[in-house]
């Protein structure tokens, strides 16, 4: 008799939890995060008339970023999340921007990027940002047995896809092994400065909790915290060119920028060559 076949384990998912989403729209009162965030801004460069996408927007820090540092100019962002409960996130930041946003030109769409980005079209956008989010894409190999990085692999394809040519890409990943406590102690004068000091505390408890959550999924290869040479070179077979990356968020993230590499060359902003700087 032939084996039955094998069967794709159940992994428990905390992010399409609304409760761990919301735990996280608090990280901005992080002096930590809002180091990342302003270093990630120094690359982005949103102009008037460009489209971005943000994937895994989470509250929708990096949208909103877009949407000032361009002064409402730019034609459209489009936060995708897998938490549900993030668009309303969306929906209300959405109230607060100025100038004014309306629902078409910053909105949210519910999908998980482990599938892909099936839903956009090919040069669709001038750029991609993502935020701590694209080293979650999981997928699992049944005849293997194990986890891989067959979807992670496959987003930076993706992304390379839906980019035109002359696009970017700027993003955050954690360094292989973070040390979640490191950026909770940097993370302390936020309690201070909180404007609900208890809520930023019971947050902060949370994000912890959920920190050794995704260490033990990622030593499973679940997740994918990576060196940043692997990082450069998985960019690089994705097709990516002038890739340049530097340390953040208390050395526990690289940022990473790379151009669609039809246009690199030309686009006025591009790096000429690979550099590395630290924060």
């Amino acid at each position: 008799m032939s084996s039955p076949p094998a069967v794709t384990p159940s992994f428990m998912s905390h992010w399409v939890n609304s409760r761990c989403a919301k735990a996280f729209w608090s990280q901005n009162e992080l002096p930590p995060y809002r180091r990342l965030l302003a270093d990630t801004l120094a690359w982005l460069n949103p102009q008037a008339g460009e489209r971005w996408l943000d994937l895994g927007c989470g509250g929708g820090q990096l949208t909103r970023s877009i949407w000032e540092r361009s002064a409402g100019t730019v034609a459209e962002v489009v936060a995708l999340d897998c938490a549900v409960t993030n668009g309303e996130a969306i929906a209300r930041l959405r109230e607060r921007l100025l100038p004014t946003a309306t629902p078409s030109r910053v909105r949210f769409v519910h999908g998980d990027f482990s599938d892909g980005l099936a839903a956009c079209r090919d040069g669709s956008f001038d750029g991609v940002v993502s935020g701590l989010a694209i080293q979650y894409a999981e997928s699992y190999s049944t005849e293997l047995g194990r986890w891989t990085t067959e979807a992670y692999d496959r987003l930076l394809e993706e992304v390379y896809r839906v980019l035109r040519p002359g696009g970017r890409f700027v993003f955050s990943v954690n360094v292989p092994e973070p040390a979640w406590i490191k950026i909770a102690l940097y993370g302390v004068p936020g309690f201070f400065t909180s404007r609900k000091p208890l809520r930023f505390f019971r947050n902060s408890m949370r994000m912890l909790r959920y920190g050794r959550w995704l260490k033990e999924e990622a030593r499973l290869g679940r997740f994918h915290y990576l060196p940043a040479a692997t990082i450069t070179a998985k960019l690089a077979r994705a097709g990516f060119a002038a890739v340049e990356s530097r340390l953040s968020f208390v050395r526990q993230a690289y940022i990473f920028r790379g151009w669609k590499a039809a246009e690199a060359a030309r686009s006025v902003d591009a790096p000429r060559s690979v550099a590395a700087t630290q924060h």
